[in-house]
C-alpha cells in the first residue's frame, strides 16, 4: 500500500491543484474517467465541508492499494468562520451518492472534522 499525504490551505487556488493530484492518483488505481470524476468531486466537496466548518487548512491522506483508492481528509487548523448552511447537507448527500461509504467524524460542537471514503 502506498500513501500520499498533503496539507494545504483551504482556498480556491489550491482546490484545482488537489483535483489534478486526485486525477493522477485515480489513474494509478486504474479508474475509468467517470469514476475518477466522481472521486474528484468527493475530494473537493469534502474540502468545502471542512472550510464551511471553520478550518483554514486540511490534510489529505490518499492510500493506493491495487485498484482501491482510499482518502481521509481532516481539518488541520481552526480559525475560520463557521458557516451554517444547507450546503453541507447537499455535499454529504453527494458524497453518499457517489462513493456510498463516506464516513463523517464530528467534533464536540457537532461540526465535521474528518471525512473518509474509498473506491
Amino acid at each position: 500500500m502506498d500513501k500520499f499525504i498533503v496539507t494545504l490551505p483551504l482556498t480556491g487556488e489550491y482546490l484545482t491543484t488537489v483535483r489534478l493530484t486526485t486525477g493522477g492518483l485515480c489513474a494509478l488505481a486504474g479508474f475509468d474517467v467517470d469514476t475518477a470524476e466522481d472521486y474528484k468531486v468527493c475530494v473537493t466537496e469534502s474540502l468545502l465541508i471542512l472550510k464551511r466548518n471553520g478550518f483554514l487548512t486540511a490534510s489529505i491522506c490518499f492510500t493506493v492499494d491495487g485498484e482501491t483508492l482510499g482518502c481521509a481528509i481532516s481539518g488541520a487548523e481552526k480559525g475560520g468562520q463557521k458557516e451554517d448552511s444547507m450546503e453541507d447537507e447537499i455535499s454529504r448527500a453527494l458524497l453518499s451518492a457517489l462513493v456510498g461509504n463516506a464516513v463523517f467524524s464530528e467534533n464536540e460542537e457537532g461540526g465535521v472534522e474528518k471525512i473518509t471514503f474509498e473506491a
